[in-house]
């Protein structure tokens, strides 16, 4: 996986297209969000992710990216727009109209161009933005 794949992925991801970031993941993906959850398979992640972007507008912006071989590692700067109140979220809890940004790591093993195991870690949170409402 290049650079270049990488960046399609997260393009894919802010355009809500499952179909074109689904196919960056094994059938078999591990995804540990630290310690907060784990998630396992393909599906149950695009539906985690059908779920969070249902009530929470999440953009990602790319702010560095190592290659390896089999490995990908990035610094990734995540905005957070609640689209409803969600008090449990699993990067904290927010109000419709609240605004989260959080820096994070990822490292990622790959086979054959796509994800097998991705671990993801909170490097730092920015105040939450309350909604004005």
């Amino acid at each position: 996986m290049t650079r270049d794949d990488y960046a399609d992925y997260i393009a894919r991801f802010n355009a809500n297209d499952f179909d074109g970031f689904g196919r960056y993941y094994a059938d078999d993906v591990v995804f540990n969000l630290g310690e907060k959850r784990q998630i396992i398979g393909r599906d149950n992640i695009l539906d985690f992710y059908r779920d969070v972007k249902s009530r929470i507008r999440e953009t990602l912006d790319i702010l560095a990216v190592c290659e390896g071989p089999g490995t990908l590692a990035c610094h990734v700067r995540t905005e957070f727009y609640a689209l409803a109140d969600w008090p449990d979220f699993v990067a904290g809890p927010m109000k419709k109209g609240d605004t989260l940004n959080i820096e994070s790591l990822g490292f990622y093993y790959l086979r054959d161009g796509q994800f097998t195991q991705i671990l993801g870690a909170r490097y730092k949170t920015l105040p939450t933005v309350a909604s004005a409402a």
